[in-house]
This record gives C-alpha cells, structure tokens and sequence, in this order.
C-alpha cells in the first residue's frame, strides 16, 4: 500500500497505538532539543527522576533565549545548564552559538529521525525530512529517560508545490499564504506534509521557514522530504553521510489536500496582533515604520541574512528607524562575514546582535510606544515583543530590507526599479566552526561533573492528588485564541526566574488582570474559563505549572492548543470542554463550580462531566487516554512517574 512521508516515518517509530487519526499512540524518540527558557526546569524534572545518563540517540541543551545577563540569575542558570549537560550526556550549545532551530539543522539534524523539543518551533526540523514536535519540558525530560513520546495520532494534510516562486518572493510568504487561508486553528491535529515539484525549487533553509511557522497553524509538525536539496545542505555543512533520500510512495493517499502555485504567491505580512491576520504587502504600503528586525527564531540562515546584505550594499536605511540583524546562528555569522556582508550592514547603518532569539521571546528590542515593528519572527501575539498595545508585523526579510530602505511598508518587488534581484545562493560550502558547542564526555569522566546550582533554582513543588469533588471559583475568563504569552509572559523581567515557579507565578495573567495573582493565592482551589484554541504558541509548561502553583485544578474551553493541553495533565489540572460551546457564555468570573465525584468518574473511564453552577449543571467533556487519567490522578505526571509502579507500567520504560 502506497504511503505517505509522514506515515513512513511515524511507523518506524510506533511503539504502541494504532495510526488511527486521534487515538493515541507512542513514539519512540530519537532527538531531544531544550532550549534554556524551558529547559532549565525540564533538567531539573529529568534529575527528579533519577536516571544516570540520557536514554536517546542525541539530546541538545542550547542556550539562546535567556541571554542578557542584567543580574546573577540568567548567568547562574547557564552554568548550571552547562554543567547538568556535561554530567548526563547532553551536547550544550553555549550562548551566543545560535538558536537552537538553526544549530540542530546544521550541525545535528538526521532525514528520518524523530525529535521531541521544548519549543514549539522545534518543527524547524521539517527542512531536515524529521518528524519534529513541540512539547512541554517534562514529556522532553521522560524521552530523555527513555520513555515513549505519546500524543494523539495525528491527520497528514498533503501539501502539493507547484511552480516557482517570483522574484522577491520567499518562503517565508509562502508560510504566510498558509495562514492567510487556514488560521491559527487550520492545522490542530494534523502533520502537514509538503510535496510535489515545487519543493525542490526550496533549499533545506526555505524548508525550515516554512516548518518553524507550521507551529502558528497548530500543526502537530510539517515535513518536507529528504531529496537532493537536502543532501546539498548536508553535503555543505560536511555532514553528507547523514543523508538518506525519503520520500512519499507515488499514488498515496493524505486525509486532506491543499495546493500552492508557488508562482502565484506574492508578498504577505501578518498585521497585529496574530500571525494569520495576513495581507498583501501592497495593500498596507506606506504605513511608517519605526524598528525592523531580521533573524531570530525564523529567517536567520545565510539566504535570509545575505539577501538583507544585497539589498541594503551601498545603501542607508532610513534615518527614523532603527534596523536589527539577529544571526541565527554562530556559523550563518561566520559566512555572511566570509561573504563580505557585515560591512554591508554596518555600512548601511544596522545593528548586529549575538545569534539568539532576543527580541522574539522579549529579551530586549521591545518597541517604542505607538511604534510599528516589522519583524521576520514567527509570532505578533499580543505584547509578546516587551511593550504593551504593540504594533508587530510579521514579514520576509525581502519586505523588512525594502521597508526599513524606505522608512515605510514597502513591497519588496518594487526594489526592482532600483536594482537586480539578489538571487542569493546557500554556500556549497559552508565555514563550519564547532567551538562553541560543549560535546558529551564519556559516562566515567561525566560522572565526575558537579553540577553548580545557583541561589536562583527552587526545588520542584509538591503536588496533591486529585480530590474526589472539586469546588472552584472562576478566578478568570478569557476569550478566544489565548496564547501562552497571555497566560504566562516571556521577557527580561519575566525569564529569569523560570527556575523558580514561586516566583513566576506572579507573572500569570499579568497582561490580562494583574490581579490575577493576588486573587488566586486568596481562592485557591480556582478554575479558569477559556475560548477557542486555549493555550497556543509557545510550548513553555509554565503557562501550566505556574497556575497550577496558584491553586488551579481545572481549566473548561471551548477548545484547547494541543501542547498546552498535555501540559496542563502533567502538573494535574483538569482540561474539560464545553459540551455545548453557548455554556461558555452563561460563566462570569466569580462564579463558584461544583464537579462533585471528579476522581470516582475519572477512574471509571467517564467522559461526560457534569459541572454545577449555583443551580444549573452543564455538561463537559473530558476527552484523555487512559494513562492520562492515572497521571491526572496523580496530581500530575511526574507524581505518577515517581511512583513505584509506574515505571514497570510503561513496557517501553528504561527503570
């Protein structure tokens, strides 16, 4: 039977489930990626467990978001990252080496291979032809013991690319036609694969773009395939003997079809402040704009940050703005250097940073007020970039170069009038320097690491199982499309106490009611009160573990981001859906929920949860697998991980 890409590889990795879309299943892991805004705390879950060394073929620690070092935490944080790497088994990447997305695509991504990440963005690895996922740090810290990834089979919506894409065109666009037509909510439970012979006219940087963005449609992951392009990219990073060709079998089947003429995209840009409140470029030209900001997460391989360089050779930006280039990583710094562009930016008046995330998890570049942003980043959610009631506007480096030229929105394709398109070419090549990545010592000298904790790391709190009847106040309701950065916010002020969940969770809802906190702490047990497509974005567990620490026990949406939902089963509170969405309507905060008999109906296998408010009930739906119901139970996973019992339960269990 012919098979998808997609499916090719999820049965490889099948360890239990059947690959029925929804049901759930187990994957083995290949890969684990951290990122330091996560995987401070995941590291300490992992030791919580116990286990001597890491139990997969590879995992990565990258240091690239928490970089500014305006106190003693960050910088502590770091050390201790470091050193917990080189005591169990991890490669560290050390700051300043580049974003994690970019570093694993260059010097550790393998076609064919499964990776689980705690970044949302860990769908980067799409370019490389691997099913990479998105999660929370404590489903990464398991993999890294040796435990099955496990989530919900997903669809595999088919792609197909024709054409070529135009001049001043780029993927990022072709992303962002994506979300023009499908939404935040268009890929929720799906693997988004991309085929067809358009795909071979994207190098395996384009791919990555377009696979780091796929995370704003909800997709599970997208994958491209392992094809000459990517043997190029490998070849050049001199890591040929990592290609493997892979590809879908011809005449196969997906469960949904989708088909872009790549020659008929054109310049796109997501307004504020969502990344599908997409438009063409022409449609907002003229708009003044006051910072542009190239690289980070998205667009910071040597294509995007060389082609800014062409633009903008023998050119000044304009006097009113303020134009930054944030390498993705260490090596695309070294290249774009080696090719002559750094005197090109810095000619033209740009400011080059360290390679790193910066302003897009808000660790500085926070706009002025009132001020337009134009960035090349994946996200515009609401005062994500440090400032509230930003004006962030999402675009490919071709309309950031022209715009920040002009000093306003400017289509790129009317640079044509001024100068020839700069067909800019990934090296055959590429200057490739490993020093600032910290590879694994063997298991007798690693056992030798003190791992240095500084005064800013918390022990993990304690948990409590869950009652046998909950009664909550509404501490909060929200609407529809709430991120994690409205639950829990990034930034400098925020960051750098990631290890310390007493603290940060101060922070919750802090952009929404700043009450939050207070009230709370004063009403605990508390439920919160969600819309459609609750908890997307970003992957941080935080947005869970924090509320959690405030005495949350359940959360009721109309519908819930899949990451965060997994996230909110593993601290232990309750992710329940409105039965009949209008229910929604009729909750206000203050309102006093009674789920009477909640552990008796979670052990019984009940899927219908009545929910009484003052003398009505109304119903919701509890919709997890078996194994989520013992870790709910628990009062969490890593409760139910703890557990004598739990490690024999799992057959894939390394204990």
């Amino acid at each position: 039977m012919a098979r998808n890409l997609a499916m090719k590889i999820i049965e490889a990795h099948l360890l239990e489930g059947e690959l029925v879309p929804g049901s759930e299943i187990a994957l083995k892991i290949d890969h684990c990626l951290l990122q330091d805004a996560t995987g401070t705390m995941a590291m300490l879950e992992f030791m919580a467990m116990g286990v001597e060394r890491v139990r997969v073929e590879l995992a990565a620690q990258y240091i690239d978001h928490n970089l500014l070092q305006t106190d003693n935490r960050n910088a502590d944080d770091h050390i201790f990252l470091m050193t917990a790497g080189e005591r169990f088994g991890l490669h560290v990447s050390k700051p300043g080496n580049g974003v994690s997305h970019q570093v694993h695509l260059e010097r550790f991504g393998v076609p064919g291979k499964t990776m689980l990440g705690a970044d949302s963005h860990t769908t980067s690895a799409a370019g490389m032809g691997m099913i990479a996922i998105g999660a929370g740090g404590l489903d990464v810290a398991l993999a890294m013991a040796g435990h099955p990834f496990r989530l919900p089979c997903p669809k595999i919506w088919g792609v197909k690319l024709i054409g070529r894409l135009s001049p001043w065109v780029s993927a990022k666009d072709v992303v962002l036609e994506m979300l023009r037509r499908h939404t935040v909510k268009g890929g929720v439970g799906k693997v988004i694969e991309y085929y067809g012979p358009g795909v071979e006219t994207l190098s395996a940087t384009d791919r990555a773009i377009i696979g780091n963005m796929g995370a704003e449609l909800g997709a599970t992951t997208s994958i491209f395939p392992s094809d000459s392009r990517t043997r190029e990219f490998l070849v050049a990073q001199g890591r040929g003997d990592a290609w493997v060709e892979l590809s879908a079998d011809p005449g196969c089947e997906y469960d949904e079809y989708e088909e872009i003429d790549l020659s008929q995209v054109e310049p796109l840009i997501a307004c504020p402040s969502s990344p599908d409140n997409v438009v063409p470029v022409r449609e907002i030209a003229g708009l003044k704009v006051d910072q542009v900001i190239v690289g980070s997460s998205a667009n910071s391989a040597y294509r995007d940050l060389m082609t800014v360089c062409r633009i903008l050779d023998g050119r000044r930006v304009a006097r009113h703005l303020s134009f930054h280039v944030n390498p993705g990583s260490r090596q695309v710094l070294e290249n774009v250097a080696d090719g002559g562009g750094i005197m090109m930016l810095l000619l033209a008046g740009a400011q080059i940073h360290q390679s790193g995330c910066l302003g897009c998890i808000g660790m500085g570049q926070a706009p002025g007020t009132d001020q337009v942003s134009l960035r090349t980043f994946p996200r515009n959610f609401p005062g994500r970039s440090g400032t509230r009631g930003d004006r962030v506007y999402l675009c490919s480096p071709e309309t950031a170069a022209a715009s920040g030229l002009f000093g306003v929105v400017t289509d790129p394709r009317e640079l044509g009038k001024l100068m020839e398109w700069p067909d800019v070419r990934n090296p055959d090549r590429y200057v490739v320097d490993d020093s600032s990545i910290i590879f694994p010592l063997p298991a007798e000298e690693a056992n030798r690491v003190e791992i240095v904790t500084g005064p800013n790391i918390v022990p993990f709190p304690d948990f409590s199982e869950m009652p046998e009847n909950i009664s909550a106040e509404v501490i909060i309701k929200v609407g529809e499309n709430i991120s994690t950065d409205a639950i829990m916010p990034a930034g400098n002020k925020v960051l750098p106490f990631r290890s310390n969940i007493p603290a940060i969770s101060k922070f919750v809802f802090e952009q929404l009611d700043p009450e939050f906190h207070s009230r709370a702490m004063a009403n605990q047990p508390g439920a919160v009160i969600g819309g459609e497509n609750y908890g997307q974005g970003s992957s941080r567990e935080h947005a869970a573990l924090a509320p959690r620490y405030l005495g949350i026990r359940v959360k009721i949406a109309k519908g819930f981001a899949r990451i965060h939902k997994a996230n909110l089963i593993n601290f232990g509170i309750l992710p329940l859906v409105f039965k009949d969405p209008a229910d929604y309507d009729l909750l206000k905060q203050g309102d006093r929920l009674l789920i009477p008999h909640i552990r008796t109906m979670i052990v019984r296998g009940a899927t219908v949860i009545p929910v009484e408010v003052g003398e009505r009930t109304f119903l919701t739906i509890l919709d997890v697998s078996d194994r989520q119901r013992r870790e709910l139970l628990s009062g969490g996973t890593l409760n139910y991980v703890r557990s004598a019992g739990a490690w024999e339960d799992d057959p894939h269990g390394c204990l």
